[in-house]
């Protein structure tokens, strides 16, 4: 089998810059691992957390948005994440998703939306592999 393009690693660190989670609308995916988690992180029961914090989309479950496409955790202030700790697999596998990895095109394109990538630490092939499967895991359970 081919290697992929990446082979040979590629170079991100989080800047910590909030770029990921705000701007235009979109949808972090969450599955019931997840929701767990994230309930336990806020002390909230699952059911309450999917209440006040989760929308259902065609392709599944999400986490609610500001109407500017702002994740609902995070905090404008810090430019931070709110329950990073307990943050969604989606998040902490960025941006070594399939869509950003799928070319040279794609990865730099990545690059221009998040500052983080393609500077700083090379990552090995072998994480990026763990990262991708990590994410596709996760989607699987949605």
């Amino acid at each position: 089998m081919k290697p992929p393009w990446y082979a040979d690693g590629l170079r991100f660190t989080c800047t910590g810059c909030g770029d990921c989670c705000t701007g235009d609308p979109g949808a972090v995916w969450v599955n019931d691992e997840e929701i767990a988690a994230l309930a336990e992180h806020l002390e909230l029961s699952a059911e309450d957390f999917e209440r006040r914090y989760v929308r259902r989309l065609a392709r599944g479950r999400s986490l609610f948005e500001h109407f500017d496409g702002d994740c609902v955790f995070f905090d404008p202030e810090t430019r931070g994440c709110r329950v990073y700790a307990a943050r969604p697999t989606q998040c902490r596998t960025w941006p070594f998703w399939d869509e950003n990895l799928e070319s040279r095109r794609a990865w730099r394109n990545a690059e221009g939306s998040c500052p983080g990538a393609g500077q700083g630490e090379l990552v090995p092939l072998d994480r990026i592999r763990d990262q991708l499967r990590v994410h596709r895991e996760a989607r699987k359970k949605d």
